[in-house]
C-alpha cells in the first residue's frame, strides 16, 4: 500500500478518531482490538474540565496509533489554542492510556491542523451539551 493510501485510510472525518498501526501489525488481531477497546475507554475517562463531555467524543482526538512495539501515538487538539488546560489536558491523555494493559510507552502530539469545530463532537456529546 502507497503512503498517500495509508494517509487516506487514516483521514480523520468528524466525530472519529483514526485509528491504525501503520502497516500491517505483528500484535495479534484479538490482542489489538482489544487494546483498541481499553485505549478508547481510557480516553473517554478525561473530560474537558469546561465542557461536560470526554476529549474523546467533543472530537479532540484526531489519531491513534498502536505500533508493533506497543508504543502508542496520539495526536489531539483543543477546543481553542488558548484552552486553560492546555499544558495539562495531553499529560491526563497520556496517562490514562499509560493504564492499559500491553501499552509500553504513549507519545501525545498537540495538533492544530485541522482546527477543531463543534461538527467534530458526537452525537453523544451533543446531546449532552443540549446542542442537539
Amino acid at each position: 500500500m502507497s503512503d498517500e493510501n495509508k494517509d487516506a485510510e487514516n483521514e480523520v472525518g468528524p466525530n472519529e478518531a483514526a485509528l491504525g498501526t501503520g502497516n500491517a501489525s505483528s500484535i495479534p488481531a484479538e490482542e489489538l482490538q482489544r487494546m483498541t477497546d481499553d485505549i478508547i475507554a481510557a480516553i473517554k475517562t478525561v473530560y474537558d474540565p469546561e465542557i461536560p463531555s470526554d476529549v474523546y467524543e467533543l472530537g479532540l482526538i484526531y489519531r491513534i496509533d498502536i505500533e508493533d512495539d506497543r508504543m502508542i501515538k496520539v495526536q489531539m487538539t483543543l477546543t481553542a489554542p488558548g484552552c486553560p488546560v492546555a499544558g495539562e489536558m495531553p499529560i491526563w491523555v497520556r496517562d490514562a492510556v499509560a493504564s492499559v494493559a500491553g501499552v509500553m510507552d504513549v507519545d501525545v502530539e498537540m495538533v492544530f491542523d485541522p482546527p477543531w469545530t463543534p461538527e467534530r463532537m458526537s452525537e453523544e456529546a451533543q446531546v449532552a451539551l443540549g446542542w442537539y
